[in-house]
């Protein structure tokens, strides 16, 4: 079909400018200038025809001359796209150059032209072409899914509507769709929507009640029809799923329940299994199981359901006696979101066993009975009970016999008393964990036992014991008041209160008693507080006694000896008995003639101290000498001799500075000074009968100071000795040696009193002997020869 027109259009050539090619638009803008009318044509053309096809004859339609089209360059000004067209230059025929689908060139617009614009050159002349591509019905209606699922709930109502997606036609006008089928179907129909320019719309109706449980499924199929004559189809299959709403109750598969258990039935014992149905699918027809809520508390703490499967199972003792039925209320609910419960009852019979064991029962317990209690004394009550009866509920009853309790039976064969058969001491056993038997006479004879302790109380029937008696302490001399200088102890075997031990001195006033009162206890602890200093060389040794008396009511005691030793230390420097000036000072001048020979005895000097042991062993020492190789000093006897002759350049007089010292850990000393003097014989032999007077007078008052001190001693050594013997007497030889065989110190003697005489020294000994000294024959053990512990040094010459 071809249709041509021709009409003035200036108003459209400026808008079309722009796709004319540089050299043309030069000429365009000349020919505007100059006011150019031009003409518009307008052909159509059906689509998919093939390329080359005569749309229209451009020429003859504006009346050109053929012959000039090819020099004025007449053409086809295309855009930036591939032009659809094609004019001949020779012959002003405008042609298809390929095959044209309208829906792709002009998809969903109606009606489709394509707008051309031919250019003339010298003079310019633009003409305007339009070219309008015609539709056929060459698509048929397209569903964007071929199949199509949808999901309604059993409970929608008739006349719900669901919009179903409309089918897609590229074509248009009277080809494009013109109408929807459905498929038959009792519950559905099918209403369309008219659009307007979007077309129709699909909406599905529901137009009858659904049931899920008779029909889950439905299967549609929706046509779209065009207006083609004949008119093109496309299909869509419609899956209409039916969702299950809660609508059906679960359902048993019996009417009644009932079955029969043995008691004592072991738990997780399968009693039942219930089963029930329910129609609905999904959650709403999965079926749970549950105890009913009306049940009392006892049944639901014996029997438990699986929520599963119904297995009823046992979870608690089934006990006849105590009941021999059950009525177990059950609930089957379905899982829906307002879920459905039916209820049934399971009765369950219970068959009896001799299952019960004696029950025992302690009434009017005492739980602590006095350890002075007389046998057949009560202590409890003891009831019995089986719940079985017959054989099966008589009981007897029993309990260890190695024990001083007893069983005995009353007026009544359920009740025994619980009595003491022997008497009891606390003190050998505080406790008893008494177990109590009891047998039923049932086949097979069950038995029970209980044990109830019972606390034996105490009585005061113990005194308080020492841990050692008697008690020997020794105790340095020079100790310091009001500090703890030893302690007692003593244990009661009683408990509480009556073994709460206080401790207190006897101070009787008697003679040997007075030095308790320089002597303080402490009540609690028993530690023992001297009050004064005691001095070794004024008091040697004292006893007293303690007592230790508990709280008891009434209250008991004991007492014990301590013997009290005194220690000897270094706190007396040594005093010097020879040489001693007539003013008391340890001077004296000794005259000896210029002609003796090399180891003449000039003097001896004789020093004491009244510690004993190492603290009174004195060794002597020339402190100051003028000359020492004329005078040498035994450092054991306190001896001066010469160590040579005396020459002629020797001086007449020398002085000579001892120093006497004793042997205790911290050594005390005195000096002596002794001046001698050269004299000539004759001088010398005059001197020495004054001073063998003088010097005999002075040796008989040592010796008589020494007798008066060794008697001292030996009357209190005695005195010891006796006190020791009278107390080793009343004791075991055992008992003396474990307190009495250890040393205190190394190589001192306790209450001793040392001498030397000549290269030995001597000791009157006490109780103990050090290790290492020898008795000497003849003494009754009294003297000690010590060994010689002499530091080999050589003496100052």
């Amino acid at each position: 079909m071809l249709r041509v027109s021709a009409q003035l259009a200036p108003q459209n050539i400026q808008k079309h400018i722009s796709h004319i090619q540089p050299k043309a638009r030069t000429a365009l803008d000349r020919g505007l200038q100059q006011s150019e009318v031009f003409a518009q044509l307008k052909y159509s053309i059906s689509e998919e025809v093939q390329g080359g096809t005569f749309v229209g004859n451009i020429a003859k339609d504006l009346g050109l001359d053929k012959t000039v089209l090819k020099n004025r360059g007449y053409r086809i000004v295309a855009g930036s796209s591939e032009p659809l067209f094609e004019v001949n230059e020779n012959d002003g025929i405008l042609y298809l150059k390929s095959k044209v689908d309208r829906e792709e060139v002009c998809e969903r617009v109606s009606p489709c032209l394509i707008n051309l614009k031919t250019v003339l050159e010298n003079p310019l002349e633009i003409h305007y072409v339009s070219v309008e591509i015609l539709d056929m019905n060459d698509h048929s209606p397209v569903f964007p899914e071929k199949e199509k699922k949808l999901e309604i709930s059993e409970s929608a109502l008739p006349g719900a509507r669901f919009q179903l997606q409309a089918a897609r036609d590229p074509d248009v006008g009277q080809f494009s769709i013109q109408q929807y089928k459905l498929s038959h179907n009792d519950h559905f129909r099918l209403e369309v929507k008219d659009k307007g320019d979007d077309g129709k719309l699909p909406i599905l109706i529901v137009q009858k009640p659904l049931d899920r449980e008779t029909v889950k499924k439905h299967s549609l199929v929706l046509t779209a029809l065009d207006g083609g004559k004949p008119p093109k189809t496309g299909s869509m299959n419609i899956q209409i799923l039916i969702l299950d709403v809660n609508d059906n109750v679960p359902v048993f598969s019996s009417d009644a329940y009932s079955v029969t258990l043995r008691e004592n039935a072991p738990l997780g014992t399968k009693v039942i299994q219930v089963n029930a149905t329910d129609l609905d699918d999904g959650s709403n027809g999965q079926v749970i199981y549950s105890l009913g809520k009306s049940m009392n508390q006892h049944a639901l703490n014996i029997f438990d359901i699986n929520p599963i499967t119904g297995d009823i199972t046992v979870k608690g003792l089934i006990d006849y006696e105590e009941r021999d039925k059950y009525e177990i209320e059950i609930e089957a609910s379905d899982k829906g979101l307002a879920p459905l419960t039916t209820e049934k009852s399971v009765i369950v019979k219970i068959i009896d066993l001799n299952d019960n064991a004696p029950e025992i029962e302690v009434t009017s317990f005492s739980s602590s009975i006095p350890e002075d209690s007389r046998p057949g004394t009560t202590v409890a009550l003891i009831s019995v009970n089986d719940l079985d009866s017959g054989l099966n509920g008589k009981v007897i009853c029993s309990m260890s016999e190695d024990i001083p309790f007893t069983l005995s039976q009353t007026i009544q064969d359920t009740i025994f008393s619980l009595i003491t058969k022997s008497p009891l001491d606390r003190e050998k056993q505080s406790h008893y964990d008494l177990t109590i038997f009891a047998k039923d006479t049932g086949q097979p004879p069950l038995s029970s036992e209980k044990t109830i302790s019972v606390v034996v109380s105490d009585v005061n029937d113990n005194s308080p014991e020492f841990f050692l008696s008697p008690y020997t302490f020794y105790l340095t001399e020079a100790n310091e008041p009001g500090t703890s200088v030893f302690s007692v102890k003593a244990f009661d075997r009683d408990d509480n209160d009556n073994a709460l031990i206080s401790y207190q001195i006897v101070r009787d006033g008697k003679e040997n008693n007075k030095l308790t009162s320089f002597l303080n206890i402490n009540s609690e602890t028993g530690d023992i507080v001297a009050l004064k200093s005691f001095d070794f060389e004024t008091l040697k040794t004292f006893h007293f006694q303690v007592v230790a008396t508990d709280s008891g009511t009434p209250s008991l005691s004991s007492n014990v000896t301590v013997n009290v030793f005194i220690l000897d230390q270094n706190d007396n420097a040594p005093v010097i008995l020879y040489p001693l000036s007539s003013n008391g000072s340890a001077e004296g001048v000794e005259e000896i003639p210029r002609n003796v020979n090399a180891g003449h005895l000039v003097t001896k000097v004789r020093a004491y101290d009244a510690d004993i042991g190492y603290n009174g062993w004195l060794l002597f020492s020339l402190q100051e000498v003028t000359d020492h190789s004329l005078f040498g000093l035994d450092r054991y006897t306190g001896q001066i001799r010469t160590l040579r002759s005396f020459t002629e350049t020797d001086e007449t007089e020398h002085k000579l500075v001892i120093l006497v010292k004793d042997n205790g850990n911290v050594s005390l000393s005195t000096t002596a000074t002794v001046i001698v003097k050269l004299v000539e014989p004759k001088e010398a032999f005059a001197a020495s009968d004054m001073k063998s007077a003088a010097k005999d007078e002075e040796d008989n008052n040592v010796t008589f100071y020494l007798m008066i001190t060794l008697g001292s001693v030996s009357v209190l050594f005695i005195i010891s000795i006796i006190v020791l013997i009278a107390m080793q007497c009343s004791k075991s030889t055992d008992y003396t040696s474990k307190y009495l065989q250890e040393t205190n110190y190394d190589g001192t003697l306790c209450h001793s009193i040392q001498y030397r005489s000549g290269d030995k020294r001597y000791m009157l000994v006490g109780p103990t002997m050090s290790i290492g000294s020898t008795i000497v024959p003849g003494s009754h053990a009294n003297t000690l020869v010590l060994p010689d512990r002499r530091i080999t040094s050589e003496e100052v010459r």
